[in-house]
């Protein structure tokens, strides 16, 4: 994904039209079409001030990762944290299961729990990350946003 399509793509999500970027970013309406369309290069400049307004690093806006902030999971981090909540789970034996409001756990059920449990452990890998990550590991452009 190319600069351009990462500006678009972002400003998007944050719910902005060409013309309202271009006011925040105090440029012209033509000037946010021609970043996006890979017409015209962002200056250093104007980089850090959308990966400021969008909370994602420049190395996200430049295509040099696909992490938004330093503390995103990897895909490795999100493979590893499911196997951690399957192996909690299959600590259930069936005499848990059958005291789960006493009743045996539907699919339905399991499946629920095991989203609870990954939400969470997901939630505090990230947390985690954010708050023992090494300042000089931490990209200089997000430090606002620890």
């Amino acid at each position: 994904m190319t600069t351009g399509e990462r500006i678009a793509k972002l400003r998007l999500e944050h719910g902005y039209s060409q013309p309202k970027l271009a006011e925040k970013m105090s440029v012209s309406q033509s000037t946010v079409a021609m970043w996006e369309s890979n017409k015209r290069n962002v200056s250093n400049q104007d980089l850090v001030r959308l990966s400021k307004l969008f909370n994602v690093s420049t190395d996200y806006l430049l295509g040099n990762t696909n992490k938004k902030h330093y503390y995103d999971l990897t895909e490795q981090e999100r493979i590893d944290l499911g196997k951690l909540a399957d192996r909690m789970l299959e600590g259930t034996t069936n005499e848990a299961e059958a005291d789960f409001w006493g009743e045996p756990s539907t699919q339905e059920q399991k499946n629920n729990l095991r989203a609870a449990i990954l939400t969470a452990l997901e939630i505090n890998k990230t947390q985690a990350k954010k708050d023992f990550t090494p300042k000089k590991y931490r990209n200089k452009d997000n430090k606002s946003n620890n």
